[in-house]
């Protein structure tokens, strides 16, 4: 059954975006939508360095909705800044060490951070583990590390149980 399907829950993804992205419900949009489903695990599986790792849903839900109210909240943010006089943006890079040394954790943490508007992930430096961050506004280094911290890595941390 992996040999067809190596990632199960990202060909279920695949078909339901497929599907609902469509807002049909033809039998061609189905099999279309099947095709993807089964091919681009198939023909992308070997770029996958590994199965991710077992997931606990509850804090996963809950990092879900930390990261949506995050990204509102940033969303006005920017906007404000952006709106304003420019001379109130404090543009920084930041290094954020990480307490995890799971690549595929850390991707997942570069990417919230991405997420988020105003800040961007550069790299994560592995031989450090190092998160390096460029932020838009920084009034307080320290503060803006242990928010990261506290409000994406350690759930994070939980949730792989890394």
């Amino acid at each position: 059954m992996r040999r067809y399907f190596p990632h199960p829950a990202l060909s279920v993804a695949i078909f339901l975006l497929w599907m609902a992205l469509n807002n049909a419900s033809s039998l061609a949009h189905a099999i279309l939508a099947l095709i993807l489903a089964i091919g681009l695990p198939l023909l992308t599986h070997r770029f996958w360095p590994e199965h991710p790792p077992s997931v606990k849903l509850l804090p996963a839900i809950r990092l879900f909705g930390i990261v949506l109210y995050d990204i509102l909240l940033a969303s006005i943010d920017v906007a404000k800044l952006v709106l304003g006089p420019t001379r109130r943006i404090k543009p920084a890079f930041i290094e954020v060490p990480l307490d995890m040394q799971d690549p595929f954790v850390g991707t997942l943490l570069a990417s919230i951070v991405s997420l988020t508007p105003g800040t961007v992930s550069i790299d994560i430096d592995r031989s450090r583990w190092v998160l390096q961050v460029h932020a838009l506004n920084v009034d307080n280094r320290e503060a803006t590390i242990r928010a990261i911290k506290t409000r994406y890595e350690q759930p994070l941390k939980e949730i792989f149980s890394c």
